[in-house]
């Protein structure tokens, strides 16, 4: 009877153990996945667009299958990149992440740039344009949703990774499993439910039983096409605030950190003598000066990522 408690006071200390290193990966998971917001932000406003001019009863099916891609993409390729990269080469990870902040602001300022009128179009939301058979298109279309994903998926992750605090390899690999299953879910289903938000408004307006569904529904339909360019705003401030301090705080880590220091300084300055509103004002200086930086250093990227990244990018990996 000794042996047996002895027993179930092992498994039972065991349990606990197992309880607390969950715990500890969902909390670890959590704060990375946050710092990746900017990146998750534009992966669920880029891609809705992917779905354009197709039957209603293919988008979720699409989504489901871009969806897929962004897992494998995470767990397949970028998870062991990212683990290997922690493992043997740390020093790796600072430059690797200046170079995702670089792409998230040359993105975001070719955003800007098209809304005030510079610059024209590359086609749809990968570059290539729309023809042949439906079929076909699909598949086109979900390729080359897979590829972008691809870029900032490796963005989320390098950026999850570089906040995981040094821990073993076990911990470190099922923290980023659980980042990359919990923001493919979190971004997916967001489109999915933006895909379809259209049609349930639709629905709504038209069989509802009561007035006020349907008025409900009619509003959605209405505000979807405003919803859209809000996302789409509100996902290229956060690539470009997001860019920018990455850059920043990458620099700092490799020995260069003037520049974040002085937007410290500014922003406690700024936020001097604010009461309960503090905390706000300093993040808001903050985000703004660096979201005025990626804005900079992304309108300076412009050419090259047009002239060059891109159409290499292209040949590389066609969509």
């Amino acid at each position: 009877m000794s042996g047996l408690m002895a027993l179930l006071d092992d498994v039972a200390g065991l349990a606990k153990m197992a309880a607390a290193s969950v715990d500890d990966v969902a909390g670890q998971a959590a704060k990375a996945g946050s710092k990746a917001a900017g990146a998750m932000i534009d992966d669920a406003a880029v891609t809705p667009k992917y779905m354009q001019g197709f039957s209603p009863a293919r988008e979720l099916p699409i989504v489901w299958r871009i969806a897929r891609g962004s897992l494998i993409n995470k767990l397949v390729f970028l998870l062991p990149a990212g683990l290997a990269l922690s493992a043997f080469a740390p020093w790796l990870i600072p430059p690797l992440l200046m170079l995702g902040g670089m792409y998230l602001c040359f993105e975001g300022a070719e955003k800007v740039a098209h809304a005030v009128g510079f610059g024209k179009g590359h086609g749809g939301p990968d570059g290539s344009h729309s023809e042949g058979d439906k079929a076909h298109l699909e598949e086109q279309k979900v390729a080359g949703a897979i590829k972008t994903d691809f870029i900032l998926s490796a963005e989320i992750m390098t950026i999850a990774l570089a906040a995981i605090p040094k821990s073993s390899f076990l911990m470190e690999a099922a923290t980023l499993a659980t980042v990359a299953v919990g923001i493919t879910m979190l971004v997916y289903g967001a489109v999915a439910l933006i895909v379809k938000a259209d049609d349930m408004g639709l629905f709504m307006a038209e069989r509802g039983q009561l007035g006020l569904t349907r008025a409900l529904g009619r509003g959605i339909v209405q505000a979807m096409p405003v919803f859209m360019k809000l996302l789409m705003v509100v996902g290229t401030a956060a690539m470009l605030w997001v860019g920018g301090s990455i850059i920043l705080h990458a620099l700092g880590e490799m020995g260069y950190p003037a520049m974040y220091d002085w937007i410290h300084h500014v922003a406690v300055a700024a936020a001097s003598g604010m009461g309960e509103w503090t905390g706000a004002v300093e993040w808001t200086v903050t985000a703004g000066i660096d979201g005025l930086v990626g804005l900079a250093l992304g309108a300076a990227l412009i050419p090259l990522g047009v002239k060059v990244i891109k159409p290499i990018w292209t040949r590389v990996i066609p969509a």
